[in-house]
């Protein structure tokens, strides 16, 4: 195997479960390999606001200089996007490598498909010599792959109700599992402004340098600019965030926490701050792609983000119609991210993601229709078409939301790519 989408079928087939928690077979592959990273790692755990949170801690380091391995999931268009070094890429030839290392040093272990790419995008970091990695958990924390190495600092940016047949079904069983990528005596930030009591008795427990939002450190927002207010340091006068929501402002704030915390190892400067803030993107946050009437991507899929982005819609009105594209994966709590946003929209477009673990439309439709009120609500077979039928409909005025997946988000930026 040569190429990088013959790997990734592969890797798709290589372990019995696409999800199978536990760091046993990623440890004995990780000492295989001989990882072992003298570098700084940050993990970033949460429900929600970790890509985010990736984002700031990545274009704030490389503002000042630093040479940044950052690890994330999922991808949107490309399995590329996963891995980059110095804001770069990795390239097929890159990916290809590093995973020829990983199954060569396996032998008998069998991996998943993240728990493969973990070790792979380390290994990279590793040989191209990175001064601070900056690792996404993929889901929970306790048992991610990526907490198969320990966290110089870690945050936790939220603690929600998702993947409850994995994490649990209430916030103190997920707040639990998110707080495993705690280490003793080390840095530990809280970004959630009502963490359950599990996450911070294991804290506790183990003796974490626990730093807690609105306690040892906070964001102060004034008219064009914040101040961030820690523990040792203040920052004033900061930009506010470019990415759209009234959220990004703590996921901003925790990064900080993050880099005040690291200071002695990796000091940052208040110019690369502000540089960071005023540069840091991620594609499918509240993401503008067209004016009149305006088409805005979210790939919100849990009630927390749903509540939230309601949020971010009620404080940006506009003078037509909100109207929704939204497609969902069967594991989710449709209901609860429906109800969250029913009462911002106007026009409902129901769609099937083009995933396994989709959704159908029709089920969605029928989970909606209790709460959607007068709007009224329509079914499409896919993404696209439910786009395009939105889009008939629109006026200038009005704006047309596409959310509810990853997957959703991706086939209209796939879509938009091919038209370009």
């Amino acid at each position: 195997m040569t190429t990088l989408e013959a790997w990734l079928a592969r890797l798709e087939q290589l372990h019995p479960s696409t999800i199978d928690l536990g760091l046993d077979r990623v440890r004995r592959v990780r000492d295989a390999l001989g990882l072992e990273p003298d570098f700084p790692v940050i993990i970033v755990g949460g429900t929600n606001g970790k890509g985010s949170t990736c984002a700031y801690l990545e274009a704030i380091l490389q503002a000042d200089g630093y040479k940044t391995g950052l690890y994330t999931s999922p991808h949107l268009l490309r399995y590329n996007e996963r891995v980059r070094i110095a804001g770069r890429e990795s390239d097929d030839v890159e990916l290809v490598r590093a995973f020829v290392r990983v199954d060569a040093a396996r032998g008998d272990t069998s991996l998943t498909y993240f728990e493969f790419g973990t070790l792979g995008a380390m290994a990279q970091f590793i040989d191209a010599g990175i001064d601070v990695a900056i690792l996404e958990v993929g889901l929970g924390g306790r048992l991610d792959a990526v907490n198969v190495f320990d966290a110089d600092a870690a945050i936790v940016t939220s603690v929600d109700l998702d993947h409850m047949d994995y994490l649990g079904d209430t916030r103190e069983k997920i707040g639990f599992e998110k707080a495993g990528i705690y280490r003793a005596g080390r840095p530990a930030i809280c970004a959630e402004p009502d963490p359950p009591e599990s996450l911070l008795e294991h804290a506790r427990n183990i003796e974490a340098d626990l730093r807690r939002l609105n306690r040892d450190f906070s964001a102060l927002r004034a008219t064009g600019h914040w101040t961030y207010e820690g523990r040792d340091m203040t920052w004033p006068a900061l930009p506010l965030p470019v990415m759209a929501g009234a959220y990004q402002l703590r996921n901003a704030a925790g990064a900080l926490a993050v880099l005040e915390a690291l200071h002695a190892r990796l000091p940052v400067s208040e110019a690369a701050i502000c540089k960071g803030l005023a540069s840091a993107y991620l594609p499918g946050r509240f993401q503008r792609i067209a004016q009149a009437p305006e088409v805005i991507l979210d790939v919100a899929h849990n009630p927390e983000a749903a509540r939230a982005l309601a949020a971010t819609l009620h404080a940006q009105p506009v003078l037509g119609r909100t109207i929704a594209v939204v497609g969902m994966l069967a594991d989710k709590d449709a209901m609860g991210v429906l109800a969250a946003l029913s009462g911002e929209i106007d026009a409902w477009w129901i769609c099937t993601p083009a995933s396994p673990r989709a959704r159908d439309a029709a089920e969605l439709a029928a989970i909606l229709r209790p709460h959607a009120g007068s709007a009224p609500v329509r079914v499409e077979p896919d993404v696209v078409l439910a786009l395009a039928k939105a889009r008939s409909t629109a006026h200038e005025g009005d704006r047309i939301l596409v959310f509810g997946s990853f997957y959703t988000v991706a086939a209209v930026l796939d879509y938009a790519a091919t038209k370009q």
